[in-house]
C-alpha cells in the first residue's frame, strides 16, 4: 500500500508542532538583554547582490565530489560577486557540534541535511530561523513546490528516491518488492548502512511497515534486520557503489540518482525502487537564528542562489537528483529515467515520522549494532 505525505502523528502525548511550540515559548522567555545583542538585530534581504567586505559565511555541507561540484556550479561565482569567503566545513554529523555551542553562538550561519538530523537539531534548541522568516527573505522560495516545505523547519531543494540497486549482468530474475532484498539468493551479498546513515533509518522503519504494523513496528524490523544478517554494511552511498562495482554487493539500499550516476559509468547497475512505502532522501537547508547580521544575510543571498532554477537544473543534471522548484528543468538523463518535474510528481511519495525514530533511536541503534555484529 502507498503512503503518501501526511500530517505527523502524536507520539508519547508530543508532536513536532508541539515541542516546537515549547522550544518557541522558551525562546520567547530569554533575557531582555539579548535584543542588544548583535544577532539580534534585524535583517533583511530581497534578492540584491551587495558588498560583503569580506566577510566570512560558514556552511555546514557534505564534502568531496559535492563540494567540489557545488563549488563550480554556484560558490565560486558567489565568493566573487559579494565580495565574501564561504567556509566549508564537511565533517558531518553537525548535530553534535550545534548542541555543544549552543543556539546563540551557531557553528554554521547555513547548513545542508537530511531531515532526521536537522529534526533532532530543531528539538534540541532554537537554532533555526523560523521557515516563514526565511521564505520572506528568499525570493526564489516562491518558486519552491509546496512538497519542499513540508517538513516544516528547511527548505528542500532537491531529492531522490529510496530504492534497491542491483547488479543486472548478476541479478536474475530483477527484484519486484521491497521484500525482495530477503530471498535467499542474496545470502551474504546483501547491503545496507551503519545505524546513524540516514539510508539506513529510512530502510529499517520501510522494513518496520512492510513486515509490521506501520512504520513505528520496530520488533517488526528487528527481525527483518535479524532475517538479513548477515550483511555488507557501509558508511556511505559512495562506498556502496564500490562494493556493488566489486560484486560484493549484488543487491544494495541507495538513492536512486546514485545508481544512474553509476549506470551512466558504465555499471551494470539498475534501481527498484520501492513501492509499498515510498521514502525520499531530501536536500534541505536552515539558516541559523543567532548568527551575526552579515552571516544571515549572506545566507539568505546563498540560500536564494541555491533555489534559483537555473543552479537546480544543473545540480541535478550532475547529481541525478530531483528538484523541487517549479522553474527548474528536468534534464535529459533524469527525463530519459521518467522523471518529471511538476505539481503531482510527489504524489504518492512518503517522509516517515522522524520525531518518533528520534524519540526511539537509543534503543534502535543498541539493538541494530548488536545484530549487526553478529
Amino acid at each position: 500500500m502507498t503512503k503518501k505525505l501526511e500530517p505527523e502523528k502524536p507520539r508519547n502525548g508530543v508532536t513536532r508542532r508541539k515541542a516546537l511550540g515549547m522550544t518557541a515559548g522558551a525562546a520567547a522567555a530569554l533575557p531582555l538583554f539579548h535584543i542588544n545583542h548583535a544577532w539580534s538585530q534585524d535583517v533583511s534581504y530581497a534578492g540584491e547582490t551587495f558588498d560583503a567586505g569580506g566577510a566570512t559565511l560558514s556552511i555546514g555541507e557534505w564534502g568531496g565530489f559535492w563540494e567540489e561540484n557545488v563549488r563550480e556550479l554556484l560558490v565560486n561565482d558567489f565568493e566573487q560577486e559579494f565580495n565574501c569567503r564561504v567556509e566549508w566545513d564537511s565533517s558531518f554529523p553537525w548535530f553534535p557540534k550545534f548542541v555543544a555551542a549552543g543556539p546563540e553562538n551557531p557553528p554554521y550561519a547555513m547548513v545542508n541535511w537530511n531531515l532526521p538530523e536537522m529534526s533532532k537539531t530543531a528539538r534540541s534548541g532554537d537554532y533555526f530561523l523560523d521557515q516563514a522568516e526565511v521564505i520572506a527573505n528568499v525570493p526564489n522560495a516562491a518558486g519552491l513546490w509546496p512538497f519542499a516545505t513540508a517538513n516544516g523547519i528547511g527548505l528542500t531543494w532537491a531529492f531522490g528516491q529510496y530504492c534497491y540497486a542491483y547488479r543486472s549482468d548478476l541479478v536474475s530474475p530483477a527484484p519486484t518488492s521491497f521484500e525482495s532484498f530477503w530471498e535467499e539468493r542474496f545470502a551474504n551479498v546483501r547491503g545496507t548502512y551503519i545505524t546513524s546513515n540516514t539510508l539506513f533509518m529510512a530502510f529499517f522503519m520501510t522494513a518496520n511497515g512492510v513486515f509490521g504494523r506501520d512504520q513505528y513496528d520496530m520488533e517488526a524490523g528487528f527481525q527483518a534486520m535479524r532475517d538479513a544478517a548477515p550483511m555488507k554494511i557501509s558508511d556511505f552511498t559512495g562506498n556502496m557503489q564500490t562494493l556493488l562495482e566489486r560484486g560484493e554487493v549484488e543487491i544494495g539500499v541507495q538513492v536512486d540518482g546514485e545508481v544512474y550516476m553509476q549506470k551512466a559509468r558504465g555499471i551494470s547497475v539498475e534501481p527498484y525502487i520501492w513501492q509499498e512505502f515510498q521514502p525520499i532522501l531530501t536536500q534541505t537547508k536552515t539558516i541559523s537564528r543567532y548568527s551575526d547580521p552579515i552571516q544571515k544575510r549572506l545566507a539568505f543571498a546563498l540560500m536564494n542562489r541555491t533555489l534559483d532554477p537555473e543552479f537546480i537544473t544543473r545540480f541535478t543534471e550532475r547529481f541525478w537528483l530531483r528538484p523541487t522548484h517549479r522553474d527548474a528543468v528536468v534534464p535529459e538523463n533524469l527525463a530519459a529515467a521518467g522523471v518529471v518535474n511538476s505539481a503531482d510528481a510527489t504524489n504518492g511519495l512518503w517522509i516517515p515520522d522522524w520525531s518518533w525514530y528520534i524519540e526511539n533511536e537509543i534503543d534502535i541503534v543498541e539493538t541494530v549494532n548488536d545484530i549487526f555484529a553478529g
